[in-house]
């Protein structure tokens, strides 16, 4: 089976698509979109010449030879899995991660986290965002990444995404979680701290002054070298993330160590649905000191929500 997956580049989007996408075979080929007006500002609607919507190159593809699948993560890339399916007439089936905003029929199947609201006889509920983080994942990290596991237990793990509207913070609020990061590690084991493409740069200056000696490892940027999150996350024992990324509070509840997330102001609307059932779950903590010493239940969701994909769908997955 052929599968492609569409996103807007962003690795937000791409990552859920592509971890469907191995959990069914691996992805064939992946391609990155940019929806262009009139057309993107109301993606996934179907306005007239919506083929022309990304360009030539995509256009001559919805001409050539279709996948049997193609697997989209976004609005932007809602359009584009929304006119493959249409062009394949039934040949070529279309599954949408995320709210697309509009009625589910026009997918063969749509996977939402359950602070969506979306529902239907086609929609999928998840807890949170897909990844492919599962024991196998988590051991090739460690090997590739053995020089954490060298570091002092408890390896405490900071990940930090960007303020949104639904979760802002600033300096101040960064400042603020420090101090009790740093007075755990002064009572033993390690801190790391790892950014993301979001992360504001005023939080490598922050983290920096207000961690000092504390601090045993720090990634902020390309400036750092290669990003060692996969390796961080492996090695990880206690994990706190920032409020604002449901990729990332997913992908830290998926290994077993306790996670908890700060909340400088009370994450609103959808976000705060997924933080009360990440909380409800017993997976995610209010963060306000250190953490237990505990090993969790990894909460992971992929394999469950592929397997009832081929259901669904009627797909026929090598084995």
């Amino acid at each position: 089976m052929r599968i492609w997956v569409i996103s807007d580049g962003a690795a937000g989007n791409e990552k859920p698509a592509l971890a469907l996408a191995g959990a069914l075979g691996g992805a064939d080929d992946v391609l990155r979109v940019r929806c262009r007006a009139p057309w993107r500002l109301l993606a996934p609607r179907r306005l007239y010449g919506a083929a022309r919507a990304f360009g030539p190159e995509f256009a001559e593809r919805l001409r050539a030879a279709l996948p049997e699948l193609v697997i989209g993560c976004g609005r932007q890339a809602a359009l584009a899995t929304r006119l493959l399916r249409e062009r394949g007439r039934g040949r070529c089936r279309a599954v949408q991660l995320l709210d697309p905003r509009l009625d589910p029929r026009h997918w063969d199947a749509v996977i939402v986290p359950r602070h969506d609201r979306l529902r239907g006889s086609n929609v999928l509920v998840t807890l949170g965002s897909l990844h492919a983080i599962d024991d196998d994942w988590i051991a090739a990290q460690r090997l590739a990444f053995r020089r954490f596991g060298e570091l002092a237990a408890p390896r405490r793990l900071v990940l930090l995404g960007g303020p949104t509207a639904a979760a802002p913070w600033d300096a101040r609020d960064l400042a603020a979680w420090a101090r009790p990061l740093a007075a755990a590690r002064a009572t033993g084991g390690s801190l790391m701290v790892c950014a993301s493409r979001r992360t504001p740069a005023f939080a490598a200056d922050v983290l920096r002054d207000a961690l000092g000696s504390a601090l045993d490892c720090a990634w902020f940027g390309d400036a750092d070298g290669p990003n060692p999150y996969p390796g961080m996350l492996a090695w990880a024992e206690r994990i706190v993330v920032s409020p604002d990324s449901v990729n990332l509070i997913s992908e830290a509840c998926a290994t077993a160590a306790p996670v908890a997330s700060p909340w400088p102001a009370r994450p609103r609307s959808r976000l705060a649905a997924f933080h009360r059932a990440m909380r409800e779950c017993g997976r995610l903590q209010t963060f306000d000191g250190d953490l237990p010493g505990a090993s969790f239940a990894p909460l992971r969701e992929l394999h469950g929500v592929a397997e009832a994909v081929v259901r669904m769908l009627g797909l026929r997955v090598a084995p």
